[in-house]
């Protein structure tokens, strides 16, 4: 009883922490000109998207093709862990589904089941960042200012709170990495073993 109370009061006190950024970004970021930007910034990862694209042309170089592969792989896994595992189970609604009185929405609202933790935008984006990182340290210069602005961009929308952002960039750099760590073993692994199977129908041919 007293556990689930004080849980109780810890997330009403987040929750209020969380609407009083929301509020501030509403009163003294937002403008007509980000009314514009941040919907088309947002659409772009609204399936994951821009980072598919990113993905698919690694594929076409050599030396990045596996960061390629590890980057649709990793979206896939954080779309299952992050969408239709940890959404349904926290089951937190939408900064956008508690208030009867919203600012002006830019987006369409989304449904009362598109449940709120961790914001899959967020996911996505940090996890391809993180592999693209992981690739080539250059290639941050534009995949990071490009996640922040996606993540931010969810906020901004009213669509996520601030705590739904930092479960997501956890989330997203966890699976990020493991993908990468995990992937290069497996793909080495992979190679090595075809290889082989080369070497030995070569040798067997010879004779």
């Amino acid at each position: 009883m007293f556990e689930f109370y004080f849980g109780r009061i810890n997330m009403d006190f987040i929750q209020n922490i969380d609407f009083s950024i929301l509020f501030w970004i509403q009163d003294n970021i937002r403008c007509a000109f980000l009314d514009v930007v941040m919907p088309f910034i947002t659409r772009l990862c609204d399936d994951g998207e821009i980072w598919i694209l990113f993905g698919i042309v690694l594929l076409f170089f050599k030396k990045y093709r596996r960061f390629g592969v590890f980057v649709l792989v990793a979206m896939l896994l954080g779309s299952i862990i992050g969408n239709e595992i940890l959404k349904p189970i926290i089951a937190r609604p939408r900064p956008c589904h508690l208030l009867s009185m919203l600012p002006e929405m830019l987006i369409d609202i989304p449904k009362i089941t598109s449940y709120s933790f961790p914001s899959g935008h967020t996911t996505s984006s940090v996890i391809a960042a993180t592999v693209l990182m992981r690739a080539n340290k250059k290639f941050g210069f534009v995949a990071v200012p490009l996640a922040f602005l996606i993540a931010f961009s969810r906020m901004y929308l009213f669509v996520h709170f601030p705590t739904d952002i930092i479960g997501g960039t956890v989330l997203g750099v966890l699976i990020g990495f493991f993908s990468v760590t995990f992937g290069n073993k497996i793909w080495d692994f992979v190679a090595r073993k075809i290889k082989e199977r080369k070497e030995q129908k070569t040798g067997n041919d010879e004779n």
